[in-house]
């Protein structure tokens, strides 16, 4: 089935724990169905096969969970290798009802295979935290791996200490193994007191860097990652220590031997409304990551994703509010051309935009020093690629592009830029109070007056994810407003804009 951002059809899709192998990726995921009473309690895990991450094919449920009476009645996170022929999972068995009976809720627990598809639980291999250094309750989201250095394999779990501020306790444990059988529990490999607990975390080395990857609930619901140069530390922040978004979490890494990705899910909301709880899983959303010279990560979309949506369409701009210069497109104003490149801009971007009026894209300028000036096209396809390269001048305050908006520009969605504050943030009217934009949504970018900032905006359903300049990625939801058109708006300052919107 073909799905950008894949979610069950019956149910959503919680954490995954990616493998790779024979040209595909393996995704064992979470899934939960939300109705107890049609499909009755817990997660088992079901397993999702991909090449592009556009089409995937369904392996339905491999991991059943347990009965109520059992550890592992919700099977959470954990990871999974391969040791000669045969698959092991290491997963994390949750039972609610547990800490009632006086039992322990949460345990690591462990299953083989020899096909991916069918599984052999080892109830015999569970295991808990220590009492005397863990709080009971918290012992989960297994990552194993081999240490080769150590000479054994070792394993990384989400806890929380004993002692401490109780939002501060958590922990990335430690555990050792020779035969991934008996564990050794040791001192924490890794505790800040910076969060109340550091899920589903995963582990893996690029060049000289290692990256611990993982996600927390307290100050931020957000995925994190940390850098260093050694298995010991220290594990270094660096400026943008994040992956997305609070719309991206949970999110755990593979790679196919030559490019990583990581595989996270765009949560979705209470009563599918924009002022909505956020909930656990959702839709699953892929980035790749790329590093830098100073060994930092950035985001980009997936080639494989960006080339499913290359059908151009035409796009008509007209002038909304205030006075601009428009070409290209099947309509518009009559006007000069406005492209603005930069020797930053990459030779993709360049190509893509040089035929952007022939092909039914458009170039559009305003100057608003002191005002609001808006460009509107009438309609928006619900699955699209809108791409939008913007260069602004030193006096722009903010500029950007809009989404699903009505005509009258009183209902929809915007994605500004701010360059005072140097970043991107995720806006909708109408809002309720003085919030400025949807807090949570917004991320850090590097904006520079006169040099090209792209967007590349992918719309699926309520799935929106934004890429900028291929290094930075926003997730968001679109509930309110399913339907309307774009634009670009420029609030005092000005700016230049050349888009194109495409689909599959």
């Amino acid at each position: 089935m073909s799905d950008f951002f894949y979610r069950p059809a019956d149910g959503v899709l919680a954490d995954v724990i990616p493998f790779y192998e024979d040209g595909e990726f393996k995704l064992l995921y979470l899934k939960d169905w939300r109705d107890k009473e049609r499909f009755g309690e817990g997660t088992p895990w079901f397993l999702l096969g991909t090449k592009d991450f556009v089409n995937y094919t369904e392996y339905g449920e491999v991991l059943p969970r347990g009965g109520e009476s059992e550890q592992d009645l919700y099977i959470y996170t954990g990871c999974i290798l391969k040791v000669g022929k045969l698959y092991h999972i290491f997963y994390t068995g949750n039972n609610f009802h547990y800490p009632a009976q006086g039992k322990l809720q949460q345990a690591v627990m462990h299953a083989t295979s020899t096909d991916l598809l069918h599984w052999t639980k080892i109830p015999e291999d569970a295991f808990y935290a220590p009492a005397d250094r863990y709080e009971q309750h918290d012992w989960r989201d297994p990552f194993v791996f081999w240490n080769e250095e150590a000479g054994e394999y070792w394993m990384l779990l989400a806890a929380r200490l004993k002692e401490g501020p109780s939002r501060r306790r958590g922990c990335v444990a430690l555990c050792a193994s020779k035969d991934l059988t008996s564990w050794e529990v040791r001192e924490p490999f890794w505790a800040p007191s910076l969060y109340t607990t550091h899920e589903c975390p995963d582990l893996f080395k690029m060049g000289d860097w290692w990256y611990l990857v993982y996600s927390t609930f307290s100050d931020r619901t957000v995925t994190h990652y940390r850098m260093s140069k050694s298995l010991a530390g220290p594990w270094l922040a660096p400026d943008n220590d994040t992956f997305d978004n609070r719309a991206f979490y949970a999110a755990k890494t593979w790679t196919d031997g030559e490019r990583r990705y990581a595989f996270g899910w765009n949560p979705t909301r209470e009563g599918e409304h924009d002022e909505g709880t956020w909930q656990w899983g959702g839709n699953l959303v892929v980035h790749e990551l790329a590093q830098q010279a100073d060994g930092s990560l950035t985001v980009r979309m997936p080639d494989s994703v960006r080339a499913a949506m290359s059908r151009r369409v035409d796009a008509e701009l007209r002038e909304a509010v205030g006075s601009w210069r428009i070409e290209g497109g099947s309509g518009g104003a009559s006007a000069v051309s406005v492209r603005a490149t930069d020797a930053g801009e990459s030779a993709e971007a360049a190509d893509e935009f040089e035929s952007a009026e022939a092909a039914g894209g458009c170039t559009a300028a305003a100057e608003a020093p002191d005002s609001f000036a808006a460009a509107a096209s009438a309609s928006l396809p619900s699955r699209c690629r809108l791409s939008v390269t913007v260069t602004f001048g030193s006096d722009t305050r903010g500029c950007g592009v809009l989404l699903r908006t009505d005509e009258s520009l009183d209902r929809g969605y915007m994605l500004r830029l701010e360059p005072g504050r140097q970043r991107l943030v995720f806006d909708r009217w109408p809002r309720k109070g003085d919030v400025p934009f949807e807090v949570g949504l917004e991320r850090p970018v590097a904006l520079t007056p006169g040099v090209a900032c792209r967007l590349d905006i992918v719309i699926d359903g309520t799935v929106c994810e934004v890429y900028v300049d291929d290094t930075v990625a926003m997730s968001a939801r679109l509930y309110d407003h399913r339907e309307g058109g774009w634009g670009l708006f420029v609030s005092e300052g000005s700016a230049s804009f050349n888009t194109v919107l495409l689909e599959p």
